[in-house]
């Protein structure tokens, strides 16, 4: 009997200590969920693209305003830049000295005050001599004037203040930042197709965990059964009760019994790693699910999620925003046929040698019209078109998909309902009839297999319940996912309806 207990106990105890051997952390799947969206890479991409949108999106109100900029400019010339007005100097000449030779003139005012009243104009020959006078003087001026001038050196800087702002410019303003907004709104429905697609991977992947541990358990009740027809078949043996091959057959099953929970092991180690990655978990402790697997006894008609799809699916949101902004490319296309208005000014601060003549400040409005380019602009709007047809066919071909998506899934729920219904019946006839297979072996009216069939059988139809439980909850999550209410996953998880069931 000592070498009974010591085979049993040396065939369990893989089984039994394996997951001893390092600390684990027991998980809600709040906690889990919670862990995933602040961890995982993925998601934080996501919200780094929403903030950049966000950006942008500021960015784009900047185009109403005027731009003020500071600009500082060195310029070398190859020469001085010269005004000669020599030939001028030359046409004038000869006509001061012939006037302030030969001229004649009369009718000069006289310039004494104390014989104005008497006499107001000069005589013809004081006039004459007065106005000579004053054409030889402007000769000698003329002769001695500089005539050919540097008006700007050949190097010089200047240091201005400039304003450009955009009055008018056919629409692209106002279409830039509605096209900002709309990009704004794809990257948070982005983050939201992100978020709901983790929260159906977490569920794969957590709920993958719980089914492998209770796939373990069934595993080492099956092994512990196996053991214990081992020791009562070995017991029959030795009293003379049942053949050798009766006992050959309970050591076989045994050994089987004992692969198959070393296979389980294995699957729930695999199951763990894949949850850890999801949950990008860095500590040294094991990530052990609590929250159990779940059902309800009845789904909601398919029309709440085909609803609920048409209004909140990430993708299809994604979908109609793109198609707004390829109508907003229109827009943008069409304004190439329009005018553009603005105003721009500029300011000397300072400069260094620059010309006297340039002027200090300037204002100027402009109107920029493209009449002619070809056709380009007519093909330009064409090509806009052409892309919003596409964009709402994309649409079109994508709420069929989604549609379609949400009624498999929805029937593979109900599909596992009912298989969940079924086995719940089959088990109570697997247990009655292990029950019966036991009692009749030990009072010999039974085989030895026939009693690990009936084990086998009851191990097969329990797992089989778990596996159409994790069906049925992995399915619900992407049911959820593709009708954009993911979080309504952990709020059937915990609501009152939700039935665990048991081994």
């Amino acid at each position: 009997m000592k070498g009974k207990i010591i085979l049993v106990m040396a065939v369990m105890t893989p089984a039994l200590f394996a997951g001893n051997l390092q600390a684990q952390r027991p998980l809600t799947w709040q906690e889990a969920l919670d862990i995933t969206l602040g961890n995982n890479p993925a998601l934080k991409q996501a919200q780094y693209q929403v903030q950049e949108k966000q950006a942008l999106k500021q960015a784009a109100r900047s185009l109403y305003l005027p731009q003020a900029d500071l600009n500082a400019t060195y310029v070398r010339l190859s020469d001085d830049i010269h005004l000669d007005l020599t030939p001028v100097r030359d046409a004038i000449t000869p006509l001061y000295g012939t006037l302030g030779k030969y001229g004649v003139f009369s009718g000069v005012p006289n310039p004494d005050p104390a014989t104005q009243q008497i006499m107001p104009i000069l005589p013809d020959d004081l006039s004459t001599s007065i106005i000579r006078q004053k054409m030889l003087e402007g000769l000698q001026n003329v002769q001695n004037g500089e005539w050919d001038q540097i008006i700007q050196k050949k190097e010089f800087a200047t240091l201005q203040a400039s304003v450009n702002w955009t009055l008018y410019a056919g629409g692209r303003v106002r279409t830039a930042n509605r096209v900002a907004e709309l990009q704004n709104q794809e990257s948070e429905w982005k983050k939201k197709q992100v978020s709901g697609d983790l929260t159906a991977e977490l569920a794969q992947r957590y709920y993958g965990v719980n089914l492998a541990l209770q796939a373990v358990k069934v595993r080492e009740m099956v092994l512990d059964g196996m053991m214990r027809h081992l020791n009562d078949a070995t017991r029959m043996h030795e009293q003379g009760l049942i053949a050798k091959a009766e006992l050959l057959n309970a050591k076989v099953y045994a050994s089987q019994a004992q692969r198959e929970l070393d296979k389980a092991q294995r699957e729930l180690e695999t199951a763990r790693e894949a949850l850890r990655n999801t949950l990008g978990w860095q500590g040294s402790e094991i990530p052990m699910p609590v929250s159990p697997l779940f059902y309800v006894d009845s789904m909601p008609p398919v029309t709440y999620f085909l609803d609920q799809a048409r209004q909140k699916n990430p993708q299809l949101r994604q979908v109609e925003l793109i198609s707004n902004q390829a109508k907003a490319g229109e827009k943008v296309s069409f304004a190439a046929f329009l005018p553009a208005l603005g105003v721009k000014g500029s300011y000397d601060i300072a400069n260094k040698d620059l010309s006297e003549q340039a002027p200090e400040w300037m204002v100027a409005a402009g109107l920029q019209w493209t009449l002619f380019d070809g056709t380009a602009r007519m093909k330009k709007l064409q090509a806009s078109k052409m892309k919003t047809h596409q964009v709402q066919e994309v649409q079109k071909k994508a709420e069929a998909d989604i549609n379609t998506m949400i009624v498999k899934l929805y029937n593979e729920c109900n599909m596992y309902l009912e298989q969940i219904h079924q086995i719940d019946n089959d088990l109570a006839f697997t247990d009655e009839l292990v029950r019966v297979r036991e009692k009749a072996f030990e009072e010999e009216l039974a085989s030895g297999t026939e009693v690990t069939d009936a084990r086998l059988l009851q191990a097969k139809t329990r797992i089989e319940r778990l596996q159409a439980m994790y069906g049925f909850d992995t399915t619900l999550a992407r049911l959820f996912q593709f009708a954009g209410i993911p979080e309504q996953f952990t709020s059937w998880q915990l609501s009152d309806k939700a039935k665990t069931g048991s081994l």
